[in-house]
């Protein structure tokens, strides 16, 4: 294997505690971070898990006084990251304690940005945009997907057009990110499904993104074992704490790897799907993903670090050709599809044909897309969406 002779300049910024029940350590690990009054950032899901009152109790433990804002919806929009951000500014917030998915992440990151610099989301749009610091932040995923609680980016939507923003600032990473796989036990099975499938997605696409680099490299391959050896475990037995622990740590180390070399294709195709269609963002990018391994395939750099993943996953052997295994990959990642109950169809969706090309063209300006190993234009991403279509 030859080594990656990309530039980087890798500073780690999140410390992360992982272990079973480490949401026990919430209390003491805010705490040093000199907080006093602590936000709580959620949505009633997780209120209703249970999940909430393990975090209060144990925030209040280590004397801390706690608030909760647990409005944060399904790919959250500017509406409830300003909401958020004034709940915060009149209680005088000091520290954000992120709990939920990627979502609930988002909006406490994207609620920091107003709360502490002022001004729009769309004022942050792009990365480094923050001139003031941002207070505190500890992020508690619940879910195995994003791998948001080891970014530095925000993804919101803005609430009229729906253009999705992503908000980066080295200021805005967690200082704590803390992994519970006992927080993922009590998903439904669809979300496990979503989220599951959305970190392989990033595993995958960030192996072969032009901003690849030595450091993005290990995190990648570390996160796309973890991932494809357990989903269908999770998806089998949604009890397995080791297949639970396993795919946390995997989504974890995909958003290490998003953060050094950032992601491609299959999200910028994915994104306006739920713009337009309201396609969830799991659902989005495992369908989009198959037809743009075969698409990167033809690229000759591609084709041999998809051949390198799928030996990895035992999908081809050492004599195979690097066609032979970008099918491999390709298809099953099809396979997970079916056995999540997850569309493999554009179609399924109701999408009427004569959209596609409208879908291209968003898809092309999407930011992602410049990262992607091979050049994707309209006229591509045309192809892409018409090869999943029926």
């Amino acid at each position: 294997m030859s080594c990656n002779t990309t530039p980087f300049d890798y500073r780690p910024m999140t410390r992360v505690v992982y272990g079973p029940n480490a949401i026990e350590r919430i209390g003491s690990l805010t705490a040093e971070l000199r907080a006093g009054k602590v936000l709580v950032v959620t949505d009633p899901g997780i209120v209703k898990a249970g999940h909430l009152d393990r975090v209060r109790e144990s925030l209040e433990a280590s004397t801390l006084e706690v608030f909760v804002f647990q409005d944060v919806v399904e790919n959250p929009t500017t509406k409830e990251v300003y909401e958020c951000a004034e709940f915060a500014r009149e209680k005088k917030i000091d520290t954000l304690v992120g709990l939920g998915g990627g979502s609930s992440l988002d909006t406490a990151r994207g609620a920091n940005f107003i709360l502490t610099n002022g001004g729009e989301m769309k004022d942050y749009w792009g990365y480094g945009k923050a001139m003031q610091p941002l207070i505190p932040m500890v992020a508690v995923p619940t879910t195995a997907g994003t791998g948001s609680e080891c970014q530095s980016f925000a993804l919101i939507a803005d609430a009229e057009t729906h253009q999705k923003m992503a908000c980066g600032d080295p200021k805005a990473a967690a200082h704590v990110a803390l992994l519970d796989p006992t927080l993922t036990l009590t998903q439904p099975r669809e979300v496990t499904a979503h989220t599951g499938i959305d970190a392989i997605t990033h595993a995958i696409e960030t192996a072969v993104t032009k901003k690849k680099n030595g450091i993005s490299t290990v995190y990648s391959r570390r996160a796309f074992q973890l991932t494809i050896a357990n989903y269908p475990k999770v998806l089998q037995d949604s009890k397995d704490l080791e297949a639970r622990g396993a795919m946390l740590q995997g989504a974890s180390f995909a958003g290490l790897a998003i953060e050094n070399s950032m992601i491609g294709a299959a999200h910028s195709a994915a994104n306006p799907l739920f713009a337009h269609h309201n396609v969830v963002h799991g659902e989005g990018v495992g369908l989009m993903l198959p037809a743009v391994i075969r698409f990167n395939g033809r690229d000759e750099e591609a084709a041999g670090i998809y051949r390198e993943l799928a030996l990895m996953a035992g999908l081809v052997t050492p004599d195979d050709a690097p066609e032979v295994a970008v099918e491999a990959l390709a298809s099953q990642i099809e396979d997970y599809l079916r056995l999540a109950d997850l569309p493999t169809r554009l179609s399924d969706y109701d999408i009427p044909e004569e959209e596609i090309d409208a879908l291209a063209e968003e898809a092309a300006k999407q930011w992602t897309a410049q990262f992607n190993p091979r050049e994707v234009r309209k006229e591509d991403f045309g192809h892409l969406y018409r090869s999943v279509y029926a």
